[in-house]
């Protein structure tokens, strides 16, 4: 089996419904209405829609154990999928809505992590999520949480949310907030805003950019991502379900890889599209062309671009076996 590692998907949005369910139960909570239909699918048209249920769904989770099952549910499927590294990104502001002070939220992922890799051997890590609707001065805050409750296993930050109605660019000051805190910075952008919205997250300090196919539609700025050397969080299923692309054949990765860009594989949401960190590398493999010595090149890259220590990436690294030559054509 192909070692597979992730980068970008979001942990609240890994429980699939019956694990809403069942949380929800515990917490004597009902789940909002409109949430999860008939068939036990969660109910969604549009990526605003979606945002919505994701909230909803995400409203049932109250506690640090809640926090845990989700997290060692996820990375235990993940590791029966061959993925030895996933980077979970989880939202401070959702735990602070259902009344979850963040080191209790913290510490229930931890617990997932620590839980997971001894049932699994598999490896993850923490990356904390401003939600750019909330506005810049609650980024900041979030940001800012990294430096009042310093723990091990969050080692990143982000900006996630209504990307077209909310740009990067006033988000500069949480970013260094975070940057001062020593964690590895990426940036949503690129999805369903523009070639504008990539430009913006690229004058932020960050590494890698979630989402960033819409940079395709600027060739010159295909060409700046790839001589930077910044690394794309790629999650084609998501971007087809919600219609970013009305199918694989059109969506960019391909191209983006062609045109030297660094790459990697996500699922985002899983649950929400039927998506899976292996189902991303079986898309890969059967629409993209990608052969195993791709794929494990995939992984590779997503190892260096990830947001750990040099020891933890050594090793993982040699999990990935060694670099293959890319063929030329």
């Amino acid at each position: 089996m192909i070692p597979k590692a992730e980068l970008h998907v979001h942990l609240e949005g890994t429980a699939p419904p019956e694990l809403t369910r069942r949380i929800a139960k515990r917490n004597k909570l009902e789940i909002p209405l409109g949430t999860i239909g008939v068939d036990g699918r969660y109910l969604w048209d549009d990526f605003l829609h979606f945002l919505r249920v994701y909230d909803q769904a995400a409203s049932v989770i109250r506690s640090a154990q809640d926090y845990r099952d989700i997290t060692y549910e996820y990375l235990a499927s993940c590791a029966r999928e061959g993925a030895i590294y996933v980077e979970l990104t989880a939202s401070p502001d959702h735990a602070a809505l259902a009344g979850l002070p963040y080191p209790d939220q913290i510490a229930g992922i931890a617990q997932g992590i620590d839980d997971a890799r001894h049932a699994t051997g598999i490896e993850s890590r923490i990356l904390i999520t401003a939600v750019r609707n909330f506005g810049t001065e609650r980024a900041e805050a979030v940001a800012g949480l990294a430096t009042a409750h310093r723990h091990p296993y969050v080692t990143g930050f982000g900006l996630a949310g209504d990307e077209a109605g909310f740009p990067p660019e006033p988000f500069a000051r949480a970013y260094d907030i975070a940057r001062d805190a020593g964690l590895g910075l990426t940036v949503h952008a690129g999805e369903w805003a523009g070639p504008e919205s990539v430009r913006g997250g690229m004058e932020l300090p960050v590494t890698r950019i979630g989402h960033g196919v819409r940079a395709i539609e600027e060739p010159r700025l295909v060409a700046e991502i790839a001589a930077r050397g910044l690394v794309l969080e790629c999650c084609p299923t998501s971007n087809v379900a919600l219609g970013l692309y009305p199918d694989y054949a059109s969506h960019p990765f391909g191209d983006l890889r062609a045109a030297g860009v660094k790459v990697t594989l996500g699922s985002d949401d899983p649950p929400y599209w039927a998506a899976s960190i292996g189902g991303e590398y079986a898309v890969a493999a059967e629409h993209f062309d990608l052969s195993d010595a791709d794929l494990r090149e995939i992984t590779r890259t997503a190892i260096e671009a990830a947001f750990v220590d040099a020891t933890l990436r050594q090793q993982l690294l040699t999990k990935v076996g060694s670099r293959s030559r890319r063929p030329t054509h």
